[in-house]
């Protein structure tokens, strides 16, 4: 059809790219598709929605008592716990989501549009933050509603939930890498959770770091997941930023300035 065209009129040039004003505008209409998907089936939202509060409910009731004495006190721990975990965990839905439309063909429909090639897996990513605004704002919610009361005030709540839903986007690359070269979206969620259980596990988030051996000790003070746990809990509970803020976004910058490059690479070769 192009080459149709360009005898009609010899003088029109054929754009073999696309301008950053037009990717931009196509991965936004990606993102809005990826919206429509969760209007017209909710049950993706389950992970985001039911996850914190049964998580939330069954660790406080739990393990409160055990672990801090009262249910007041553990809530401080455990909310910003299930927040990282909630979040993080719901990245992974960007990998297998991802493996599925390329399983279904539909980047390969999207190949025959005049768009930007890059387009359907950015707009796939920035639709995912949806999802983390939906899991921050009801782990938050629900912390509330059982009695969480942080010192740091809804001004450091709200920048501590902004830092968990920017790092949960830049751990998604990774997952999204994983879809890309993997050839099951069942393989991308099996080696997903093979991953991530450990690591929010084997943290701070749900248990005093020094009720653990000291082998064990040393493997919870150099995992990221702890990292980002106590710059949530130093936001949200004391209002003040410390070294693990820094070092949470610094990670999550390497995790973008790996993992983008490979996986649009990846994503390139695919398509």
């Amino acid at each position: 059809m192009n080459s149709t065209i360009a005898k009609q009129n010899p003088s029109r040039k054929l754009r073999k790219y696309t301008s950053f004003g037009q990717t931009v505008r196509n991965s936004l209409t990606m993102a809005y598709r990826g919206i429509l998907k969760v209007r017209r089936t909710p049950e993706q939202l389950f992970d985001v929605t039911l996850q914190p509060i049964i998580f939330t409910l069954m660790f406080t009731y739990i393990f409160g008592g055990a672990i801090s004495g009262n249910i007041q006190a553990y809530l401080l721990v455990i909310i910003p716990g299930i927040l990282v975990q909630t979040v993080i965990t719901s990245s992974v839905v960007t990998g297998v989501q991802l493996r599925e439309d390329m399983d279904k063909g539909v980047f390969d429909r999207f190949k025959s549009l005049p768009i930007a090639r890059i387009a359907p897996l950015a707009g796939a990513l920035l639709a995912d933050t949806i999802r983390y605004t939906i899991a921050t704002f009801l782990t938050f919610t629900i912390g509330y509603l059982l009695g969480y009361s942080p010192a740091g005030g809804l001004d450091h709540v709200a920048l501590a939930g902004l830092l968990v839903i920017i790092c949960a986007w830049a751990i998604s690359w990774i997952f999204a890498f994983l879809g890309v070269i993997a050839r099951t979206a069942s393989s991308v969620q099996g080696i997903s959770m093979l991953v991530l259980f450990p690591l929010t596990f084997a943290s701070n988030a749900f248990v005093p770091v020094d009720t653990m051996p000291n082998w064990l000790q040393w493997v919870v003070n150099v995992n990221p997941i702890s990292h980002l746990v106590s710059a949530v809990r130093e936001l949200a509970n004391q209002g003040t930023m410390g070294t693990d803020l820094v070092t949470s976004l610094a990670g999550a910058a390497v995790i973008v300035a790996i993992f983008a490059p490979l996986t649009v690479r990846a994503y390139m070769r695919r398509t």
